[in-house]
């Protein structure tokens, strides 16, 4: 020990950080063999460093190549300081030391004592990095004297050492990581400046006929590179004296083209980056260079959000220094405008969604950049509101993304401790992935799965003593707080704006807060500042909750096709049951609970309107199947129990009308959360139809007699969308009462007791009260509106013996019992089954009425001013059009195809397939128009609360309609081009299948 040397024991080494201790001591044996061998004080440091094992033998392989190993060990022993600098680039990156293998002397640069105290400016290094390739850093426009490959080679040389300079101060100093992104920028804009130089001596005089810029986007224009990354930018070029603008644009995409080689190509000495010119104005498609006058006219007419977006970050980096100002200048104004384009907020939100989507699904978990709770999330976040608020505050207006998360908590758009916490984050991340990168200069933003790498990685930032879990954890525990963040950042200052939360805070001007409702979609953004306010006012614990609970709301609110209605719908249902001790306990605690509500109220006004009228309906949120639509048997059991309890007829009706109004709002639910499809809610709407139809029906039947014997039995028969259990939510439920009097008795006196049955149960569904009525529609009886109400069995049959016409055989189709006698309706079915399924078909006379009726039923029963292309029902392609089709087939071929016998479109479509009477490929286009049509009346409904069979023209109405279909926010148009295609291709079926 007194010889200032120590036992290097396998004990010993693993102690420092040596993972294989054996071939440590092996490399140290080989060097002290040599005379080389390190002393105790620099096999201390050693164990200071990311991998000593790598800075062991990165060390052993520069005394190998030293000219002059002995001085060099000598100087690094002497001097504790310029040993570490040294020992943690070999320890953090094998790509720098392999560099210093090459160039042993150049460890010399790490011996200047005032490395760790003053960072190089971006003039030293731009003049450092020109004078490598003999261009004078003092003229406007420098030209390389060296020729192109001694160039390459002395730009990448002294590129190496500058970068050497930084990631010597980066692992050794308490340098920000801000700093060092700073450094890397300038460094990669002194080398884009020194490609230029190279570029002008390659194209010669001509280079000097133009005016030419490299303005910087992305990370290097916002001065906070990577080790290593593309390098994104625009050129910007101008014709110079007596040259016209085309060849000013040649010349321009030749020097743009030397450039890029100029940085990229391979060399002896490898490469730096690639030069990305990917943002330029129509993107690669586009001209590589433009004039100034060409760009601005591009971003006036034509730029895309995302293309304003990454504008924020443009930066003049090299070239003619005015000529990029004059560039900035230009664009600015058009970058801080570009938030009040329609679908402003939505487009950030879409491309941010796409961004995470293109990530592989095995790297989801591994991005430090892409993936949720990354660094995109950060960047999106804060873009995004600089984008909306830099408008009307310039202090917003930064490229660089720590100093306007910075503003923006100053400005009170972010809170403080929220700005913070997204700031530490950010650090961390972004030091991860510089010390990923500096490994082997290479591009990635992955996190390793190697328990070493993770190791070295996790020693790179600090963690000592277990590396790898100290790593993981604080790594997971930022991710996870930069979701939590990204998804909160929008909403939660415009709540403290407007929730008189701490007075100390920083809050926004309502000024402000209704530029960012405005921004996030908000139609009514003074209305919304009204909500926001009765809802969060005050000390009650109720408001506190609310507080909690609205920052997440009004992103889901936004996310939805209509955020105003969503908040409004919100506040009523809250005002309802916020004294109720549940509510909102639910929501707090229920996440997915609160996300439901939120999508429901901000996109079905008929579900808002239901859940007002019984608000404690929103327990059905909560349960993982509460949504599952109830049997006709569920039903009726709770809805005759409840009738039975009842003191009156018009009260039990009231009772089984509230529980229908639950179970449209549990089936509204379900189809807007996607859980119940088209074909899924006609048959759920109809047994809650005919549930609460039997209970009233037999509810009535009883009053009637009062307690004594019924006259005659009475049935009640569903007709069209009802009798083929294919409702809609704004169908009304097309009947025939039929009954039969009871032997003995006076006809004229049962069907008088008959048509009270009829007529009180049409008053009893149709009650003034809290819940949707039950139109009852008898107009498909014998002789319409001018026929008896009621009829009996042997009446029926005397009408269809004698008069019945062939329409009227054809509405029969989709005639079922629903409610009533059961016999009574099993004789009724028994005497219009020989109607609607005629042996031997139809003749010729009556299919050609048909036809004849159809025709004019299209031209003459479409509403005024109706779109008949767009009319769900009437038009071609539509309802009437399949139904119809399938309709005709029945009618010919039930006889024999007893599959045909039923009451259901889509079943008989189903049976005409199979039984060959329609095409495979035909069957299901017009399953699909079907359906979707059906779809499309419902979606009305469902976002409007009011029935229509128009696909709407109003692009709000539109709007509302797709998104309650799960077309994406912007994309409604695309509704209207599916329907076209889908009715169109189901009318020319029609055409073969029908009319021939």
């Amino acid at each position: 020990m007194g010889d200032g040397r120590i036992e290097t024991t396998p004990g010993r080494l693993s102690r420092w950080g040596f993972v294989d201790a054996a071939a440590a001591g092996l490399t140290l044996a080989g060097l002290a063999e040599a005379g080389l061998e390190p002393p105790a004080s620099l096999l201390g440091q050693l164990s200071k460093v990311a991998d000593p094992d790598g800075a062991l033998i990165g060390l052993a392989r520069i005394l190998e190549a030293s000219s002059d190993a002995p001085t060099l060990l000598g100087a690094l022993a002497g001097d504790p300081d310029y040993a570490l600098r040294v020992l943690a680039v070999l320890g953090t990156s094998t790509a720098l030391a392999d560099h210093l293998v090459r160039r042993p002397a150049d460890c010399a640069i790490l011996s200047d004592a005032a490395l760790d105290l003053a960072r190089p400016t971006a003039e030293a290094m731009r003049a450092a990095l020109l004078g490598s390739v003999g261009a004078d850093p003092g003229v406007p426009a420098p030209r390389a004297a060296l020729d192109a490959s001694a160039a390459l080679d002395a730009l990448r040389v002294e590129y190496r050492r500058l970068l050497l300079r930084i990631a010597a101060r980066d692992l050794t100093t308490s340098s920000e990581v801000s700093d060092v992104a700073a450094e890397l920028a300038d460094l990669a804009a002194a080398a884009l400046e020194t490609a230029t130089a190279i570029a002008r001596a390659e194209v010669g005089s001509d280079a000097n006929s133009v005016r030419f810029s490299i303005i910087a986007m992305g990370k290097c224009g916002g001065r906070e590179l990577n080790y290593v990354s593309d390098v994104d930018v625009i050129y910007v070029v101008e014709p110079g004296p007596d040259v016209d603008e085309q060849a000013a644009t040649q010349i321009g995409d030749r020097l743009a083209a030397s450039i890029a080689r100029a940085c990229s190509t391979v060399t002896a000495e490898g490469s730096l980056w690639e030069v990305d010119a990917g943002l330029r104005p129509e993107g690669k498609s586009g001209a590589l260079t433009r004039t100034l006058a060409s760009h601005v006219a591009y971003y006036r007419r034509w730029a895309k959000t995302w293309e304003f977006q990454a504008l924020l970050k443009a930066r003049p980096v090299a070239g003619d220094a005015e000529l990029g100002r004059e560039y900035l200048d230009a664009i600015e104004p058009l970058v801080w405008e570009a938030s009040s384009r329609d679908g402003f907020v939505a487009d950030v939100q879409q491309m941010r969604r796409r961004v995470e989507a293109h990530v592989p699904a095995g790297e989801v978990d591994r991005q430090l950049k892409l993936g949720p709770g990354g660094l995109r999330d950060i960047e999106f976040a804060v873009q995004l509101l600089q984008l909306v608020h830099g408008r009307n505050d310039e202090t917003l207006r930064s490229g660089n993304t720590l100093r306007a998360l910075e503003a923006l908590a100053a400005g009170g758009y972010v809170g403080r401790e929220d700005a913070a916490s997204l700031g530490d984050a950010y650090r961390f991340l972004r030091t991860l992935e510089h010390r990923l990168q500096l490994r082997r200069l290479r591009r990635t933003h992955l996190m390793p799965t190697d328990p070493a790498a993770l190791r070295i990685l996790g020693r790179s930032v600090g963690y000592t003593r277990e590396p790898v879990e100290e790593l993981t954890d604080q790594w997971r525990r930022h991710a996870r707080e930069v979701r939590r963040l990204h998804e909160k950042l929008f909403y939660r200052p415009l709540l403290n704006a407007v929730a008189r939360l701490d007075a100390g805070e920083s809050r926004l001007t309502p000024e402000a807060a209704q530029t960012r409702m405005e921004a996030l979609g908000y139609a009514d953004p003074q209305g919304a500042l009204r909500h926001l306010e009765a809802l969060t006012a005050g000390v009650s614990r109720r408001a506190a909750i609310q507080r909690t609970l609205l920052p997440v709301l009004l992103g889901w609110f936004a996310d939805a096709p209509d955020p105003d209605a969503g908040l409004l719908g919100f506040r009523r249902v809250s005002e309802a049951l916020g004294t109720t001790h549940w509510y909102l306990a639910l929501l707090r605690d229920a996440g997915a609970t609160a996300e439901r509500l939120a999508r429901l109220l901000a996109t079905s006004r008929f579900a808002t309107d239901l859940l007002l009228r019984a608000p404690d309906a929103v327990a059905l949120l909560a349960a993982e199947d509460a949504l599952r639509p109830r049997t006709t048997e569920e039903l009726l059991g709770e809805m005759s129990a409840t009738a039975g309890r009842a003191e009156s007829a018009e009260s039990a009706a009231g009772a089984v009308r509230a529980i229908r109004r639950r179970e449209l709002f549990r089936i509204t639910a379900a189809e807007v959360l996607g859980e119940l499809g088209p074909s899924e809610s006609g048959p759920a709407l109809t047994s809650v139809a005919e549930a609460a139809l039997r209970v009233v029906v037999d509810v009535v039947v009883e009053q009637a007699t009062e307690g004594g014997v019924s006259p005659t039995r009475f049935a009640v028969i569903g007709m069209g969308r009802f009798g083929g259990r294919e409702l809609g939510l704004g169908s009304d439920l097309d009947v025939l009462f039929v009954h039969d009097p009871l032997p003995g008795v006076d006809e004229a006196e049962a069907s008088r007791h008959a048509l009270l049955v009829a007529t009180e149960l049409r008053r009893l569904l149709t009650l003034p009260a809290p819940d949707p009525p039950m139109l009852i529609d008898a107009d498909l009886r014998p002789e319409g509106r001018n026929g008896a109400l009621v009829r009996t069995v042997a009446s029926y049959r005397a009408y269809y013996a004698r008069w019945s016409l062939t329409w009227e055989s054809q509405a029969l189709l989709r005639a079922q019992p629903m409610a009533g006698d059961r016999e009574v309706g099993r004789d009724f079915t028994a005497l219009i089954d020989r109607l609607r399924w005629p042996q031997g078909g139809l003749p010729a006379s009556e299919v050609t009425e048909i036809r004849r009726v159809k025709a004019r039923v299209e031209s003459e029963r479409l509403p005024r001013g109706a779109d008949p292309a767009m009319h769900t029902k009437l038009g071609p392609g539509g309802l009437a059009d399949v139904e119809w089709t399938v309709q005709l087939l029945q009618m010919e071929h039930a006889a024999r195809l007893e599959a045909l016998r039923t009451t259901s479109t889509l079943d008989a479509l189903s049976a005409a397939r199979n039984g060959g009477l329609v095409a495979d490929e035909d069957a299901e286009v017009l399953r699909a128009a079907w359906l979707l049509a059906t779809q499309i009346r419902d979606a009305i409904m469902v976002a409007k609360g009011q029935p229509s069979d128009s696909v709407p023209r109003d692009t709000g109405d539109l709007a509302l309609v797709a998104g309650v279909m799960g077309y994406e926010p912007g994309r409604s148009g695309e509704l209207v081009e599916d329907y076209r295609r889908v009715s169109r291709r189901a009318r020319a079926v029609v055409e073969k299948v029908f009319y021939t």
